[in-house]
């Protein structure tokens, strides 16, 4: 029960520690399913952990927010959304996104690519990695 009180609350910590603003109404992510299954009517379910990265990413192309969009980052190269500031690290990476670096990254961003952007200590679960990376996929 604690440590669910404590997930809980963590994206309002990331969002006014990392980022100081909030994911705003439906984009949050807050009470959402933790499927990751895909609807072709709706595109692809939000897992409930997307909340501690709607504090500073969007699902809308080209909207960026303190972190770019998500959108189309599954395959792409790291600093492919266009009229976001990507740090010099992020960009000399040489990354593409895939599912087996996207879960490296996820686990310890700041550590895979030191002097990023994204001050996010990184998603510990593996299972949680796993539906996060499916989740991207369908963006």
């Amino acid at each position: 029960m604690r440590k669910t009180a404590l997930l809980a609350l963590m994206p309002l910590a990331l969002a006014s520690a990392s980022c100081g603003r909030g994911g705003g109404g439906e984009e949050s992510g807050l009470g959402e399913t933790t499927t990751a299954a895909s609807s072709a009517a709706n595109g692809p379910t939000r897992p409930a952990t997307f909340a501690m990265c709607a504090s500073c990413h969007q699902v809308e192309p080209g909207k960026h927010g303190v972190g770019p969009s998500l959108v189309g980052v599954f395959g792409a190269k790291a600093g492919h959304a266009h009229g976001y500031s990507y740090s010099q690290a992020m960009l000399n990476s040489g990354f593409t996104w895939d599912e087996a670096t996207l879960d490296k990254y996820l686990t310890a961003p700041m550590q895979v690519v030191p002097g990023t952007k994204m001050t996010y200590p990184g998603l510990k679960d593996p299972a949680q990695r796993k539906e996060m990376i499916e989740y991207l996929k369908g963006l």
